[in-house]
């Protein structure tokens, strides 16, 4: 296993050169002058030039690549001399509430979207399965921000039963925390529910038609048994292949939602970044969300492994 673990590991290398060269063209392709923005619009050339030589921005980009690229070897995503402080310092500082987002967002999906499609599988064909289908369609239609939306205007302006906006830290109340996390998660599992119920369903429709599922309906085992006990099991690969992949859709969606709840996490941090021409931020921040990804296929791939070792056996 830890061959197989070290193995995925070093095949994620050159995902992250990839994403540093982009995230490092970007910054510098989208205009304008850090320093200036820093020192403002109303100091010398001088002055500019200073901080400009203190940024290390009078390099030749290729040498500003190599140092940034070297510095990320050794965990340092840069300073931010917008914030005045280590960009790793302030990610962390706005990590947890869109972390908290994504995951609470991912329970909630899952919870609701894997007995869905185990359901509407156990009646294929019949009016519950096409029920459940037009509720996935419905789901997968709505774009998080307007899910985000529609959820507050029910939930906090119409019904007054949770909070419209606004963060609390664990720390301070655990209860207020996830008073204001339910509706933020909510919106961005919307997606995640339609994506996973199809997928539940359809492979739950093909581990049904299998010879021994047919066989353990001839031995006389009840339905629930051959549903969730040996159906499920076998088609549980492909639901984890599409979990993985979302998840990283749901950090995403977490940002966007961020912004319609004025939750203080990695998407304010990103627009605020954008509008100061904050490079070094942009630049770690995407570095940072493309190591997540990385994390989340890492584990996808050890569950693989884990349900299957015929999966980590062939990886050798």
């Amino acid at each position: 296993m830890i061959r197989y673990i070290v193995k995925r590991l070093l095949s994620a290398i050159p995902i992250v050169l990839i994403v540093g060269i982009i995230a490092f063209s970007l910054s510098h392709l989208s205009g304008g002058d850090p320093a200036r923005v820093i020192v403002g619009n109303d100091a010398t050339e001088e002055q500019v030039e200073a901080v400009r030589q203190s940024m290390g921005l009078d390099q030749p980009v290729m040498a500003q690549l190599w140092t940034w690229f070297v510095n990320l070897l050794h965990g340092d995503l840069g300073y931010s001399y917008i914030m005045n402080m280590p960009v790793s310092e302030a990610i962390s500082s706005h990590i947890l509430p869109t972390l908290s987002i994504a995951v609470l967002g991912e329970i909630i999906a899952l919870l609701i979207a894997i007995p869905l499609g185990v359901y509407a599988a156990g009646r294929h064909g019949r009016a519950a399965d096409k029920a459940v289908l037009g509720f996935a369609t419905l789901t997968g239609s709505l774009p998080s921000f307007l899910s985000g939306l529609l959820l507050m205007i029910l939930f906090a302006m119409q019904w007054r039963l949770l909070p419209a906006s606004g963060y609390i830290s664990p720390s301070k109340d655990f209860g207020g925390y996830l008073e204001h996390l339910i509706l933020p998660s909510l919106a961005v599992a919307t997606l995640q529910i339609a994506v996973v119920t199809r997928m539940t369903r359809s492979s739950m429709i093909d581990q049904l038609g299998s010879a021994y599922i047919r066989t353990t309906e001839a031995k006389g085992l009840p339905a629930r048994g051959r549903l969730w006990r040996h159906a499920f099991k076998n088609a549980s690969i492909p639901i984890i292949t599409v979990v993985g992949q979302s998840f990283g859709e749901l950090i995403a969606g977490a940002i966007v939602v961020e912004t319609v709840f004025n939750v203080p996490g990695v998407g304010q941090l990103v627009v605020n970044s954008i509008l100061r021409r904050d490079y070094q931020m942009i630049q770690g921040v995407m570095i940072f969300v493309a190591f997540m990804f990385i994390i989340v296929n890492l584990l996808t791939d050890v569950l693989y492994a884990v349900i299957d070792p015929r999966i980590r056996e062939r990886s050798f």
